[in-house]
């Protein structure tokens, strides 16, 4: 039974955990490496997304690989530094890094899709289960060729992995995470049942910037 004081007692250092994990996540890598580097605004180039697939279209893949590590090491460090103040405080933190990179208030709440920073945080609860995230994305994106079919296989697969690498807790914090990654991509669902998604290698369609 949940005992009301311990857990009112509890509560604002989870509201800390939560505040600081949503900063870290909030942090838009993609934008500042594109910027540092002289490149147009990202949110002007392909799907106006922040993250690492959308800088990749700048044609510099030196800066999408420095997107893609800064974006994922948000995660893991805000949730390592949250897990010394308890295993509550890091979930807690979890969920904040994730929410503050998919709704960064810097940028109007306008950010990327969760990829990275879902790895960063698998990273930091279970590196096995990054792994096994990374295996089954690499045999989806091999056999298909769709990234994003990819990342949505291999994020709902995450929380079987985590429930036996890490239990319950954690599992459940993925299956929470691997449906906002799934709302996050509802436009490349669409484009996949559609049979016009994009797939891995194609020369890119011109798009109007969206944040979708």
């Amino acid at each position: 039974m949940i005992d009301p004081a311990a857990l009112a007692a509890a509560l604002p250092a989870w509201a800390a955990a939560f505040a600081f994990g949503y900063l870290a996540g909030s942090i838009p890598f993609g934008l500042i490496v594109t910027r540092l580097a002289g490149t147009a605004d990202i949110r002007g180039i392909g799907s106006g997304n922040i993250g690492a697939t959308n800088v990749l279209r700048t044609g510099r893949r030196d800066l999408a690989a420095a997107t893609l590590v800064g974006d994922a090491l948000k995660g893991t460090v805000a949730v390592l530094i949250a897990a010394r103040f308890g295993e509550d405080a890091a979930v807690a933190a979890a969920l904040g890094a994730f929410l503050g990179h998919l709704f960064p208030v810097w940028l109007g709440f306008k950010g990327g899709k969760g990829v990275a920073t879902f790895i960063g945080l698998l990273i930091a609860f279970a590196w096995p289960a990054a792994l096994g995230f990374c295996a089954v994305w690499l045999i989806v994106a091999g056999v298909t060729r769709y990234s994003s079919l990819a990342a949505l296989v291999a994020s709902a697969a995450t929380p079987v992995l985590m429930w036996y690498f890490d239990g319950p807790q954690q599992s459940a914090l993925f299956a929470a995470l691997a449906a906002l990654l799934w709302i996050m991509h509802r436009a490349n669902i669409a484009r996949l049942i559609a049979g016009t998604e994009g797939r891995i290698g194609a020369a890119p369609k011109p798009s109007p910037p969206t944040r979708t």
